[in-house]
């Protein structure tokens, strides 16, 4: 009887030659022990490593890659409770590690495992971010390492004794950059890192402020020409020393350790010194700004500046006369250098030039750049606003106080916002005004108001409809009415004599003087589209005659208001009670007959008020088409070779030959 079968005597024998392995009947196969995305127990004692290569393999998914030369080791591996396959393949590649075979990725699908000294030139994973965000692992990786304050090269040999010797080569430094490339397992990398979170910091308990107080050159060239000397190795030497400039007092501010002192000193003091008073002159052209306004302007700054250098210098002197502590004395010499570096050289010259609106400036290279730079500042164009005006005269009658109440307006702090009555060419709704009805079509003002259709229009008379179009803080005016002459001086002077009697002809001086409504208007123009004007209102009448040494002068009534007012571009602005009263006589037709009109004639006496109104409509002009829109419009009144000819030259285009 046969006791063995060939199956059982091979089992016996592989039993024998690996005594330490668990019996199938113990251990179940362990790729059946996975559940899902969990492992475990397992307990392998001294399995080949292929075996361990293939569980790896299983619970990636990805397929190993190996070479020929691989270490043959016998592997321990023991889960003694379940774990995620995450954490069961972190153990498997620490194992490896430990046994000189490292795992690094070359894809989604594949695994390298190669020798450890070799997985560093197998171009293993390169970690970006930082190691710290990830589970601990013996895999092999890469990082980076930039430091920010240690130099590399001392901080290379203190991290070598930390790294694994087996891993293939020490770390790739780069000097320049102050970097240190590392390859080793992921634990290994990330207590690196946490070493250099409490190392790589600047050293501060060293570190003294000191301030350099400049005569000469400015503060932030000498910062820049400092940073050009002491970039790449230096700043390395340099260690934690940072210095930076304040432009308002002029000087460089250093952080720095007192043993560096020295090298900047040395630097600075060479840097800061006197050019020389080589002088050069320049052309500015302006495009917006007037250039004699510009050169006042300029010149005044210049004068104060030096005004108040002197008054500083004076000051300073009785502050050291008065004290005889050093560190006043240091205190008043740091004050007079600051003021000294701040001001124009006595060598700046200003002029304008008219014919071509541009500014003459001579002086150093720093008066040149600093003139300049202000004179590129103030030469900005100044915004613009069309102010459409209506002169109306109301007459009033016993139930009217002023012609605003007289016309049925309704006013809200100078401002129209309805009225009473029809509108023509805007829409009212709820007693307020609103745009025309067509877009895009302009505005009649006058129309608007109603002041030419009944009931308004017996009572009231239009005496002027001008516009006005200025820039912001510039006054623009109107006159409606006459130039009267006035007598000024009266000279009699002898033509001839016989006996005792001498005649005289009669020489007089005439002025004219402008007798009607006068409007001066100075708009200050908003970002936000508001509009304010400083209004002048002045009204000349002639009341009658007086006789003045014989000549017949005109007796000038005089009505004047100041108003100061506040609107958006669009608003209608209605400033009224410049109010005036005429008597007017009448009799009958026999009347003008001596004695018998005085007997027979009827008299009469009237007595008539009027109130001038104004209503102004600033609108704020812009390169926009509907601000255009209404000089388009005029545009269309010229003949068509002239419309044809302005539209090419708004256009930008030549215009043909």
């Amino acid at each position: 009887m046969q006791l063995f079968t060939n199956t059982t005597i091979v089992l016996i024998l592989a039993l024998i030659a690996t005594p330490a392995v668990v019996l199938p009947a113990e251990q179940p196969d362990v790729a059946q022990q996975a559940s899902g995305d969990r492992v475990g127990p397992i307990k392998l004692r001294a399995v080949p490593v292929d075996q361990i290569l293939e569980l790896l393999e299983r619970w990636t998914g990805k397929s190993l890659l190996r070479p020929q030369n691989l270490p043959a080791v016998t592997v321990s591996l023991d889960l003694k409770e379940e774990v995620t396959k995450a954490k069961g393949i972190r153990a498997i590649e620490t194992l490896l590690s430990l046994n000189g075979i490292g795992v690094s990725d070359l894809d989604e699908s594949f695994l390298k495992v190669t020798p450890l000294g070799m997985t560093k030139s197998e171009a293993p994973e390169l970690i970006e971010g930082s190691t710290l965000d990830l589970p601990p692992s013996g895999k092999t990786a890469s990082k980076l390492f930039r430091l920010k304050f240690l130099r590399v090269n001392d901080f290379v040999p203190q991290i070598s004794g930390l790294l694994n010797p087996g891993a293939g080569g020490g770390p790739a430094i780069f000097e320049k950059a102050n970097a240190v490339l590392v390859t080793d397992s992921l634990t290994n990398l990330q207590r690196i890192e946490t070493l250099l979170t409490h190392v790589d910091h600047p050293d501060t308990s060293r570190l003294q402020a000191k301030f350099y107080a400049l005569s000469y050159a400015r503060a932030a060239d000498v910062v820049g020409k400092l940073r050009g000397m002491l970039a790449g190795p230096l700043a390395a030497d340099l260690g934690s020393a940072s210095y930076s400039s304040d432009d308002r007092t002029n000087q460089l501010i250093l952080f720095a350790d007192p043993q560096q002192y020295a090298v900047f000193d040395q630097l600075i003091a060479r840097l800061d010194v006197k050019s020389g008073e080589d002088t050069r002159s320049d052309i500015v052209s302006l495009k917006h700004a007037d250039a004699k306004e510009v050169a006042t302007v300029l010149v005044q700054m210049v004068a104060g500046q030096s005004a108040a250098h002197s008054r500083s210098t004076t000051d300073s002197g009785r502050l050291e006369a008065a004290s005889n502590s050093p560190a006043a004395d240091s205190a008043t010499g740091i004050s007079t250098k600051l003021t000294q570096a701040m001001q124009f050289s006595s060598a700046v010259t200003i002029l304008p030039e008219q014919r071509g609106n541009s500014i003459i400036i001579s002086g150093t290279d720093n008066d040149l750049r600093l003139l300049t730079e202000l004179i590129g500042k103030i030469d900005v164009l100044l915004a613009q606003v069309r102010i459409e005006v209506v002169i109306a005269e109301v007459t009033l009658d016993d139930n009217h106080t002023s012609g605003i109440s007289a016309l049925g307006l309704q006013i809200r702090g100078d401002r129209l916002v309805g009225f009473s009555g029809t509108a023509t060419g805007a829409s009212v709704a709820n007693a307020t005004i609103g745009p025309p009805a067509a877009p895009g079509k302009p505005w009649d003002l006058a129309a608007q108001i109603s002041l030419g259709t009944s009931p308004r229009k017996s009572i009231t008379n239009i005496l002027s409809v001008p516009n006005i179009v200025t820039t912001h803080n510039h006054a623009g005016k109107i006159l409606v009415g006459q130039s009267q002459p006035i007598i000024t001086a009266t000279q009699a002077m002898p033509i001839s004599a016989s006996g005792t009697s001498t005649s005289f002809a009669t020489s007089s001086q005439v002025n004219y003087k402008d007798i009607g409504i006068e409007l001066t208007v100075k708009p200050l123009i908003g970002p936000d589209g508001s509009v304010q004007m400083d209004i002048t209102q002045e009204v000349d009448d002639i009341l009658g005659e007086t006789t003045i040494d014989g000549n017949q002068q005109p007796t000038i009534g005089k009505r004047m208001t100041e108003s100061f007012v506040s609107a958006h571009s669009g608003e209608i602005i209605v400033l009224g009670g410049l109010q005036r009263t005429s008597l007017s006589r009448s009799t009958s037709r026999l009347g003008p007959i001596p004695l018998i009109g005085e007997l027979f004639g009827s008299r009469s006496k009237d007595k008539t008020r009027t109130d001038l109104v104004f209503f102004l409509r600033s609108t704020i002009l812009s390169s926009e088409e509907p601000a255009n829109a209404s000089a388009l419009r005029q545009v269309e009144q010229f003949p068509k070779d002239a419309q044809e000819g302005i539209r090419r030259t708004l256009q930008g285009r030549r215009q043909p030959k």
